[in-house]
């Protein structure tokens, strides 16, 4: 009885601590966010070189294995991959194009229609409760303050894109060095350490190097599942724009959890600009798409690689994103990952230390 007492008061205190610490986090929200504000700079083209990385690698080291130089083997795979690139381009990229021209061409239909519904709306308020009326009113307002703040964010836009175009050329430069000295790396890494700690440091990198590896190959083979289904589904419904929908689907689904539902809202209110009866057929599908990603897709692709709580993954995301936006969320499960490798890695350490003594 002693002992079970004893357990749950470490239970209790170890909630009471992570309670603290994020209460801790959220008044120094500012400073974060102003630290955060300048790694961005450097995390962005890093993690999108490491993704890239962790993608050729395995090609990479099948080459090095048939006796082909790694740098040779680099880039011989970047040739194929612009070769592959082009060809996906010329015939993806002008339907892909060809369907977002034709949504912003009929946008102002959709305002109109939105106008309308608006309109309605006000003009039905007033035979609605005084508090329900206030809030409709309330529900008005931030629509329209939203869209004054969207537009305002155009030339955000335009240097956000100008960013994203230099991180565009940086990135194959990082993902070359990644690839051919990333053993090098490792050593200097293990180097740095005490000389009885180095083969620990080393089985730890390798732990989080392997746990990386297969979240970023399984997450974007997940990705590429989805946007097939969700694209197949609507070819079946016969729901306009397929190819971007279903696209953005795909990209979404890189946030855990959250990331299908956010995925699904662009395609539903087109969907409501349509009819209703589209909406919900858009909505079925999203439905059996995410009814297979979760039951099937993922656990086969990923098994148990993250093996967390969702507890644990929804705390995650709600700190990652209020600290780094939509960037905080995708990196947020492959950090708490690292962390709960090194974690084991570290007790499993110990252990057999202390079994050998």
């Amino acid at each position: 009885m002693e002992l079970f007492s004893h357990r749950y008061f470490r239970v209790l205190i170890s909630v009471l601590v992570t309670l603290v610490c994020l209460y801790l986090v959220g008044l120094l929200r500012g400073f974060f966010s102003d630290i955060w504000a300048v790694l961005q700079v450097l995390v962005i083209p890093f993690v999108g070189a490491l993704v890239v990385a962790y993608i050729l690698r395995p090609v990479v080291e099948l080459l090095v294995k048939r006796k082909v130089p790694r740098s040779v083997a680099i880039l011989l795979i970047y040739f194929s991959f612009a070769l592959f690139f082009v060809v996906v381009v010329m015939n993806l990229i002008p339907l892909l194009s060809r369907q977002v021209t034709e949504l912003i061409n009929r946008a102002p239909v959709f305002v109109h229609q939105a106008d309308k519904w608006i309109d309605n709306l006000t003009a039905q308020k007033q035979y609605l409760p005084d508090s329900l009326r206030q809030g409709v009113e309330g529900a008005i307002n931030q629509v329209e303050t939203s869209i004054t703040k969207q537009t305002g964010q155009i030339l955000q836009m335009i240097t956000s894109t100008v960013n994203a175009i230099f991180i565009a050329f940086v990135i194959p430069f990082l993902v070359f060095y990644m690839l051919k000295d990333a053993r090098a790396l490792g050593r200097v890494v293990v180097h740095l350490a005490p000389k009885h700690y180095q083969d620990d440091v080393k089985r730890v990198l390798i732990g989080i190097d392997e746990m990386l590896g297969r979240y970023v190959r399984g997450q974007l083979l997940i990705m590429l599942i989805v946007g097939i289904l969700t694209y197949a589904g609507l070819l079946v419904i016969r729901m306009p724009y397929a190819i971007t929908l279903a696209s953005f689907m795909g990209i979404a689904d890189l946030i855990p959890y959250i990331g299908s539902f956010i995925g699904a809202v662009p395609a539903v209110i087109l969907a409501l600009f349509i009819s209703p009866q589209m909406a919900i057929k858009v909505l079925i599908v999203n439905i059996i798409v995410q009814q297979l990603e979760g039951n099937l897709v993922s656990p086969q692709i990923m098994g148990r690689t993250m093996d967390m709580h969702p507890m644990l993954i929804v705390a995650a995301l709600l700190v990652a994103g209020n600290l780094g936006g939509v960037l905080g969320l995708i990196v947020a499960i492959p950090i708490v990952a690292v962390v709960k490798v090194v974690i084991r890695q570290v007790k499993e350490i110990r252990e057999e230390r202390l079994h050998i003594e």
